[in-house]
C-alpha cells in the first residue's frame, strides 16, 4: 500500500463534498429547505461523466447509444447532491470550519509524502484536477474530518497498524520495478490526421494525399528522434535537461522526463519491454508505441520484495483512521436521511424512476412481452451508491 495513491484517493473523493452552494435556476429537488437546482446538478453530472471509468475508457458519455451508463451516474450525482446537502447543513449546525491554515498544513503533508510539489501537480493532471480544484477538495476533506472527530474517537494506535499490517501481508508486497525517464516526440496516425485537416481546411485532400502527409509528417518526427537520441548518447548525464527542452510528453518534460518506479503492466507493451530489457544507467534505442517515438533511460531497479512495517506504518495509521471517519460520517448520513424530508421536485430526478429506466434497458424484451392488461413491476435493484 502506498502513501501517496491513498492520498490523492482520498483527495480526489474529497471532492464529491465540494460546491455546496446552489445557483440559480430550477429547483428540482428539496432536501428540508435547501434547494438543488438544474444547474448544479448538470454542473455535476458533467464533471463526473468527464473523470469517470468510462470516459477514460474512451466511452461517449454524451452519445444517445450510452443511456444505461449515463442514468447509472445520474443516480450517484442525485445521492451525492442530497448527501452534500445535509452534510453542509449539520456541519454549518456544528459549528464545523476550516482556516486557510488548515488547508495549508493538509498540503504541506501531502506534498511531503509525495516528494515534491512537482510530483503533486503531475498526479493531479493523471486526475485530471487543477490545483483549485484540489484545493478545495482539501479544504472539504479536512472539514469532513474535523465532522467526524465530534461524532466519535478515531484514534488508531501502532498496535492497531501492526495487526493490520501482519493480516495482510499481500497488499505490501511489490513486484520487480524499473525507474525510467523517457523523451517522447509524438507521432500518433489519427492526431497527425486531424492536424493536417485543420492545416488545409478548406482545401480537398484524397485519401491517398492525407496519408501520404501523414507518412511525410511521421518520417520528419522519427529524425527528429533519431537526432535527439544522437544527443542524448553522447551525454546520457544531460538526459534530463534535454528532455526539458525537447520532451513532447507534457507530463513528464518539466521533470526531465522522469516516470518514476512501475511495474510490469504499467506501461504499453513495447515501451515497457524495452524499459524491463534496459541495465540500470543505460539508453534505449528509438522506441516507437502508439503515441510516437521513445527515448529511455532507466536510472534504477527495483527486485521484488516486501515493504516493512516500519516504512508503512503511518500510511496505515491513516489508512485505518480514514476508514473509522468514513465509517461515522456514513451513518450520519444514513441518520439524517432517515429525519430527512426529500422531495423530488422534478420526478425525473426520483432515483427510483431513473432504476426504472435502467431496468428497462436491462431487460428490454421482458417489457414488450408483459401482458397489457396485467402489468406487472419488476423488482429494482438498490444500486444506489450511500
Amino acid at each position: 500500500m502506498k502513501g501517496k495513491k491513498l492520498l490523492v484517493t482520498l483527495a480526489v473523493s474529497a471532492l464529491l463534498f465540494s460546491g455546496c452552494g446552489f445557483k440559480g435556476g430550477n429547483t428540482i429537488i428539496k432536501v428540508n429547505d435547501t434547494k438543488i437546482t438544474q444547474s448544479q446538478f448538470d454542473k455535476e453530472l458533467n464533471k463526473q461523466m468527464g473523470n469517470s471509468l468510462f470516459a477514460q475508457m474512451g466511452v461517449d458519455l454524451k452519445n444517445n447509444k450510452n443511456t444505461f451508463l449515463i442514468n447509472i451516474i445520474k443516480v450517484r450525482v442525485v445521492n451525492d447532491l442530497i448527501t452534500r446537502a445535509l452534510l453542509d447543513k449539520e456541519m454549518h449546525s456544528r459549528g464545523v470550519k476550516v482556516s486557510n491554515k488548515d488547508v495549508d498544513d493538509a498540503i504541506k503533508d501531502i506534498i511531503t509524502k509525495v516528494g515534491s510539489k512537482d510530483q503533486l501537480n503531475q498526479i493531479l493532471k493523471q486526475n485530471g484536477l487543477t490545483p483549485a480544484q484540489f484545493r478545495d477538495g482539501i479544504r472539504e476533506q479536512v472539514k469532513i474530518k474535523k465532522l467526524a472527530d465530534q461524532l466519535g474517537d478515531t484514534t488508531t494506535s501502532d498496535a492497531d497498524a501492526k495487526k493490520y499490517y501482519d493480516e495482510n501481508l499481500q497488499r505490501f508486497k511489490y513486484p520487480e520495478q524499473v525507474k525510467a525517464s523517457h523523451i517522447l516526440i509524438t507521432a500518433n496516425r489519427k492526431d497527425l490526421e486531424e492536424l493536417i485537416k485543420a492545416e488545409n481546411e478548406g482545401k480537398e485532400l484524397s485519401e491517398a494525399d492525407l496519408k501520404a502527409k501523414v507518412d511525410e509528417r511521421i518520417k520528419e518526427k522519427k529524425a527528429k528522434a533519431e537526432e535527439i537520441l544522437k544527443e542524448v548518447k553522447k551525454d546520457p548525464s544531460q538526459f534530463a535537461k534535454i528532455a526539458k527542452e525537447k520532451s513532447e510528453d507534457p507530463g513528464s518534460a518539466q521533470n526531465g522526463g522522469d516516470l518514476g518506479f512501475f511495474a510490469k503492466g504499467r506501461m504499453v507493451p513495447e515501451f515497457e519491454k524495452a524499459a524491463f530489457n534496459l541495465k540500470p544507467n543505460s539508453v534505449s534505442d528509438i522506441v516507437q508505441t502508439n503515441f510516437g517515438y521513445h527515448i529511455i533511460y532507466v536510472t534504477d531497479r527495483k527486485e521484488a520484495g516486501q515493504e516493512p512495517f516500519e516504512k508503512v506504518q503511518n500510511d496505515i495509521k491513516q489508512y485505518i483512521q480514514s476508514n473509522k471517519q468514513i465509517e461515522l460520517v456514513d451513518n450520519l448520513v444514513e441518520s439524517l436521511k432517515k429525519n430527512a424530508t426529500i422531495e423530488y421536485v422534478d420526478p425525473a430526478y426520483n432515483p427510483e424512476a431513473i432504476q426504472e429506466e435502467i431496468q428497462k434497458e436491462l431487460n428490454p424484451q421482458q417489457e414488450e412481452q408483459q401482458p397489457a392488461a396485467a402489468p406487472q413491476k419488476e423488482e429494482i435493484p438498490d444500486i444506489q451508491k450511500k
